[in-house]
């Protein structure tokens, strides 16, 4: 018995309602029944990170995630990233640093690193590389991207 629930999360600011099935994915809610194709699926494992948004802050795989259990959270995905001004430090700093090739696996990295410089608003490189792990790339060298988190912190330092 595959049972429907109602759920509500604040995704990217705005009170959103879905009725899904106990095993929706939150990847699958947010891009199926939400429309957010921002949030990409990769390997469907929790290995690659594309599918990285941010719930409650913090960095999540929403292809491991149930979306009845992000019920009553506040999600951010890359499209919640920028304001009202337009593009996020972090988005800014990506798009200078040349950071991406592809672009598929850039949404998670925008989301992870969102979260690390809130965190650790000045990381060193090897608290870059770590933060940066549990993210895959296949078209760049990584060089840019660390590039593009240094370039992002100062972008923020300078905003504050």
């Amino acid at each position: 018995m595959n049972s429907e629930h109602e759920i509500t999360l604040n995704v990217n600011g705005t009170t959103r309602r879905a009725r899904v099935p106990g095993r929706r994915l939150l990847s699958d809610c947010l891009r199926q029944d939400l429309g957010l194709t921002g949030t990409h699926v990769g390997c469907e494992h929790g290995v690659c990170g594309c599918c990285t948004v941010l719930l409650d802050g913090r960095p999540v795989r929403s292809c491991l995630m149930l979306a009845v259990t992000a019920d009553g959270h506040e999600i951010t995905t890359v499209e919640g990233l920028a304001g009202p001004d337009g593009m996020s430090p972090v988005q800014r700093a990506f798009a200078e640093c040349h950071a991406l090739q592809c672009g598929f696996c850039t949404p998670g990295f925008l989301c992870t690193v969102t979260a690390l410089l809130e965190e650790n608003p000045a990381p060193t490189d090897e608290e870059v590389l770590e933060g940066i792990s549990g993210n895959l790339c296949r078209c760049t060298g990584y060089q840019n991207i660390v590039k593009a988190v240094h370039r992002a912190a100062e972008l923020k330092a300078e905003e504050s």
